[in-house]
């Protein structure tokens, strides 16, 4: 069967909020909230805030630049645009490969977001023990199944709509909703009786994070703001690059990027502005690192009263769009390279990939309860860690390096052709003078902070 007519987005808006929703996932509704909390608060979002400019603007143009250009994905693209691809032709399948891995822990984590809105309005949740719930919820196979099987399900029966009545129109929905339940919370929140303390916190730069009994040294929160600078974007697999290829060159990719990273930037800063107030206004420690959205927060809810419960149940809806739009995305990635890989249709290519990730993602799913003996890197972890160890420590930093190499290198595509590609088109330049930071000062960059965080992780560091 011969593959479909390359379908596009049909309007630049469509692109934009697409590629956002790609972004915008856990990175900004989970991670974000609580590396903040760790590293002392606004020190470390303004750092933040400089690395996604200095270092995600090029990189993201970079992604999205081989996909317009090639009007391919990842997997098939460096052939394209290379005369003698070379090793990319191989770099290519760890990339798709990448896809496939951030998606076998990704369908999980989203089953939570979206099982915690039903259990609070059912009453399933326990408000007064948020962690044995936690603890029972993932736990349990036939949750885990359930939630991640409905998960996959909505990704994709959204993709098998199709690019624009899918994947777009969907989309677009679910971004207007998530802003719009974002701005209310913030409303609320920020009301709260002592909220202000909270702000002061998130957004007043101070160097008293690098003082006193719970110091962080200035190096681990530099560290830690590069990463999740380089965590939130998700580059490096193509997931950014497939939605390139679907757009137009009315504008140019550096000023698309800036907007995107712009809507990124602002679904996580609202999201701090909604955790932080309430932590302090109910006299709760914002540093409880990744259990502060799923047992911290359920007791900030419980000291609501009663409107706590519908507080709560909002609030996880926001998580729950918020993980669904990266899980659309990536879905539609993975469907579009089979597509052009295997030369089938839109529905050839969903038939053979969603029965393959729903059973791969079963070790995820089952990771805390009958496959918890399995501890890959070490006492108390989860088969989730390892495959989220190697997604961020490995293939996002990696692949990312080698789209810059790929872009910048006379014996790929090179530093001439990238350029023109990525400003062709109204709007915001890439200047020719940054040819010397973007070939070597970037991946050197980048070079640094995979082998930071690798020593980090294994306690060298």
């Amino acid at each position: 069967m011969t593959m479909e007519k390359r379908e596009s987005l049909a309007t630049s808006l469509g692109f934009l909020l697409v590629s956002a929703g790609c972004a915008v996932g856990l990175g900004n509704v989970w991670r974000f909230p609580f590396v903040v909390g760790q590293n002392g608060g606004a020190l470390f979002v303004l750092l933040y805030i400089v690395f996604l400019l200095i270092f995600g603007l090029p990189m993201m143009t970079a992604e999205f630049a081989i996909g317009r250009a090639a009007k391919r994905s990842l997997a098939t693209a460096y052939p394209k645009l290379a005369a003698n691809p070379g090793v990319f032709r191989s770099i290519s399948k760890f990339q798709v490969a990448g896809n496939w891995l951030l998606m076998m822990y990704y369908t999980t984590v989203a089953g939570w977001m979206l099982a915690y809105p039903v259990a609070i309005l059912s009453g399933w949740f326990s408000f007064e023990a948020p962690k044995d719930f936690f603890d029972a919820f993932v736990s349990s196979g036939s949750a885990q199944f359930l939630w991640m099987g409905l998960v996959s399900l909505i990704g994709f029966g959204v993709c098998a709509l199709g690019l624009e009545k899918g994947v777009e129109n969907v989309t677009k929905k679910m971004m207007a909703l998530l802003f719009l339940i974002l701005i209310g919370l913030c409303v609320y929140v920020l009301t709260l009786p002592g909220a202000g303390a909270g702000v002061s916190f998130y957004l007043k730069p101070s160097l008293s994070v690098l003082h006193g009994p719970q110091a962080r040294p200035l190096f681990n929160i530099v560290l830690d703001a590069l990463g999740q600078s380089f965590f939130t974007l998700s580059l490096g697999i193509g997931s950014m690059s497939i939605f390139g290829s679907y757009t137009s060159r009315k504008y140019t990719l550096a000023g698309e990027s800036a907007k995107i990273i712009g809507i990124d930037t602002i679904v996580a800063l609202l999201s701090g502005l909604v955790i932080f107030p309430a932590c302090f206004a109910f006299g709760t420690q914002p540093d409880q690192g990744p259990k502060l959205i799923f047992i911290t927060l359920p007791q900030v809810f419980a000291k609501m009263g009663a409107v706590g419960s519908w507080i709560g149940a909002v609030f996880f809806t926001f998580l729950a769009l918020a993980a669904l739009t990266t899980v659309i995305a990536v879905f539609e990635n993975i469907v579009a390279m089979t597509m052009e890989k295997r030369q089938c249709t839109r529905h050839g290519a969903i038939r053979r990939n969603a029965p393959l990730l729903v059973l791969l993602s079963l070790p995820c799913a089952f990771g805390f309860g009958i496959l918890k003996w399995i501890q890959p890197m070490g006492a108390n972890t989860t088969i989730l860690d390892l495959e989220d160890f190697v997604v961020s420590n490995l293939a996002l930093p990696l692949g990312s390096l080698a789209i810059l190499i790929f872009c910048v290198s006379r014996r790929y595509w090179g530093w001439e052709k990238f350029l023109q590609e990525a400003n062709a088109g109204r709007g915001l330049r890439l200047s020719g003078k940054l040819r010397w930071y973007i070939t070597w000062v970037l991946p050197g960059v980048m070079i640094f902070v995979f082998v930071a965080a690798l020593l980090d992780k294994f306690g060298l560091l």
